[in-house]
C-alpha cells in the first residue's frame, strides 16, 4: 500500500453507517482483495483508535467500510486507490439495491469462499496484456 483514498460517498456511506458489510455477491468484490468488504469498529474520526479498526477490518483486503463514517481504499498508487474507491462505491449501490428487493425476492445468491479465491487469483493479472510481438 502507498496510496489511501478516503471518501464519504453517498452509497458506501449509507451501508457504513447501517454496519451493513459488503458479502460476495458479486466476483467484482475481488477487486478489493477480499472475497467480501468488512465494516470497521466505529470510533472518532482522526483517532489512532479510527486507525487501529480501519486496519483490522482491512485485513489483506484493500477496502473497508468505516462504521458511521465512510470508506477507505488503497492502492500501489493513488490512481489505483481511486480505481478501488470507485469500484467500492459501485458495489455499494449495487448492494443497496438488493437490499431493497431482498424482502421481496430473498437474499443474494452469493459466491463461494472457493471461487472467490480463484476470481481475487485472476485479479492479480486483471487487463495485463501479454507483451507479443515485437513492439
Amino acid at each position: 500500500m502507498n496510496a489511501i483514498v478516503h471518501t464519504h460517498s453517498i452509497h458506501a456511506t449509507a451501508l457504513a453507517c447501517m454496519g451493513i458489510p459488503i458479502p460476495s455477491f458479486h466476483y467484482m468484490v475481488a477487486r478489493t482483495g477480499g472475497s467480501s468488504i468488512k465494516v470497521a469498529d466505529y470510533a472518532t474520526f482522526g483517532t489512532q483508535e479510527l486507525s487501529n479498526n480501519a486496519l483490522k477490518a482491512l485485513g489483506n483486503s484493500l477496502a473497508c467500510l468505516l462504521k458511521n463514517h465512510g470508506m477507505i481504499a488503497c492502492g500501489k498508487d493513488l490512481r489505483h486507490a481511486l480505481k478501488v474507491a470507485q469500484e467500492l462505491e459501485t458495489l455499494a449501490q449495487i448492494y443497496l439495491k438488493i437490499l431493497s428487493v431482498n424482502k421481496i425476492y430473498g437474499e443474494p445468491q452469493l459466491l463461494s469462499e472457493e471461487e472467490m479465491q480463484i476470481v481475487i487469483e485472476k485479479f492479480k493479472t486483471y487487463g495485463v496484456q501479454p507483451n507479443i510481438g515485437n513492439g
